[in-house]
């Protein structure tokens, strides 16, 4: 029997807010049961087991960072763009820091191609064609660009440059306008 007021979505929202606040390796069924008021029983009308509530709180942040970096796309090309587009994934981990954690979760074949991990690259690629990259230089770009904006992230909010200067935000912008650099000027196999 489903638990009056208990929905999927408020099931999934719940479980993201604790996976910010205590981190994604401690969102359990038992720890957002207890977080909701209920029996972990009562969870299992809406997701299936631990992996499966990972697995949905995972497409919540893909679906909230896709829409976010599309609004913040709009209009945009070249540098402008690439500079919005890795913003809003650096504001949407320090301000989810467990969504964000979240949105990195292996997913099988099937559930991500569902999901909004297409649009990611999609709107990655389409940053990339203001660059003149085509084929498997925009593969790699693509690959590129992940790497940078996912490892500064993680060390920044890990608290990775809290002991040195300049301050973050600072190398944050200079590396953006290196990598721009470096697009305009793709080495050429």
């Amino acid at each position: 029997m489903v638990r009056a007021g208990l929905t999927t979505e408020r099931v999934v929202r719940a479980g993201a807010e604790l996976a910010d606040e205590a981190g994604f390796d401690h969102l359990t069924p038992s720890e957002l049961a207890r977080r909701l008021g209920v029996q972990v029983a009562s969870l299992y009308s809406h997701v299936k087991n631990a992996h499966d509530l990972r697995t949905k709180v995972a497409l919540l942040a893909l679906d909230e960072l896709a829409d976010r970096a599309a609004a913040a796309l709009a209009g945009r090309a070249g540098r402008d763009a690439l500079v919005a587009f890795a913003d809003v994934y650096r504001d949407y981990a320090r301000e989810h820091p467990g969504r964000y954690a979240a949105a990195q979760l292996r997913l099988d074949p099937e559930t991500a191609a569902a999901s909004a991990g297409p649009r990611h690259a999609e709107m990655m690629r389409a940053i990339l064609r203001g660059y003149d990259l085509t084929g498997p230089d925009e593969t790699h770009a693509v690959r590129l660009l992940g790497s940078v904006f996912h490892g500064f992230v993680s060390l920044e909010n890990q608290g990775g440059f809290d002991h040195s200067s300049p301050a973050a935000p600072e190398s944050w912008v200079r590396i953006l306008a290196a990598l721009d650099c470096l697009l305009r000027d793709w080495p050429r196999s």
